[in-house]
Order: structure tokens, then C-alpha cells, then sequence
């Protein structure tokens, strides 16, 4: 069992940056691909990037590639969102996810475990 817990979201202007983070717990984080995504009002959830736990390979989005780094402390059982560059249709709820395997992260079928979100609004 693995609970996961968001932080850092909040109300920033157009072009800033915002670190969100995600909280981990259990002893076995290291064992898990980590991904984050998010879901503004009245779309789907959508996939913003992953890690994996094998090699610790990234994955982004296209709309993100290049403003977004994805990244794990596992001696912290914690990953992070460094996001830069925000623009208002970043505007969204975001959630974590673990995943014991290391493929097919994109998708959100995949994942075992979520946080329960943390909102992140970008003003113009």
C-alpha cells in the first residue's frame, strides 16, 4: 500500500514558476514509477510526466516538454514537479500516481496508487 500526498499548489502569474511536490509513504517508493497528471474542469485527466523507477527515465507531455522537469528523492520517498514558464492552461488540478511497472505511463489506467490533488491556478 502506498498513500500519496501533494503539496505546493497555488495562484501564480503567467510566466512564474511553482514547485509542486508528492509525499510518499511505505517503504518500497524506490520500486515504484512515479507520474504526475492533472484534470481542469470539465476535461479528462490528462498526463503530464512520469519517472521511472528502473532507470529513472523521464517522460512529458508535448504541452509541457522543455517548461516542466519531473524528478524523485527517493531517501525523501518524494517526487517533484519543477514547473516554469506557466501559462493559464496549465490551470489544473494536479495529481500523483504510482505505478510498479515501468511502461505505459502515460496512461492513467496504469497506476496503482493517486494523491488526492493539489490545485494549481495560473492568472493572465
Amino acid at each position: 500500500q502506498v498513500q500519496l500526498v501533494e503539496s505546493g499548489g497555488g495562484l501564480v502569474q503567467a510566466g512564474a514558476s511553482l514547485r509542486i511536490s508528492c509525499a510518499a509513504s511505505g517503504r518500497t517508493f524506490s520500486s515504484y514509477s512515479m507520474g504526475w497528471f492533472r484534470q481542469a474542469p470539465g476535461k479528462e485527466r490528462e498526463f503530464v510526466a512520469a519517472i521511472t523507477w528502473s532507470d529513472g527515465n523521464t517522460y512529458y507531455a508535448d504541452s509541457v516538454k522543455g517548461r516542466f522537469t519531473i524528478s524523485r528523492d527517493n531517501a525523501k520517498n518524494t517526487v517533484y514537479l519543477q514547473m516554469n514558464s506557466l501559462k493559464p492552461e496549465d490551470t489544473a488540478v494536479y495529481y500523483c500516481a504510482a505505478d510498479p511497472r515501468d511502461y505505459g505511463l502515460d496512461s492513467p489506467y496504469e497506476y496503482d496508487y493517486w494523491g488526492q490533488g493539489t490545485q494549481v491556478t495560473v492568472s493572465s
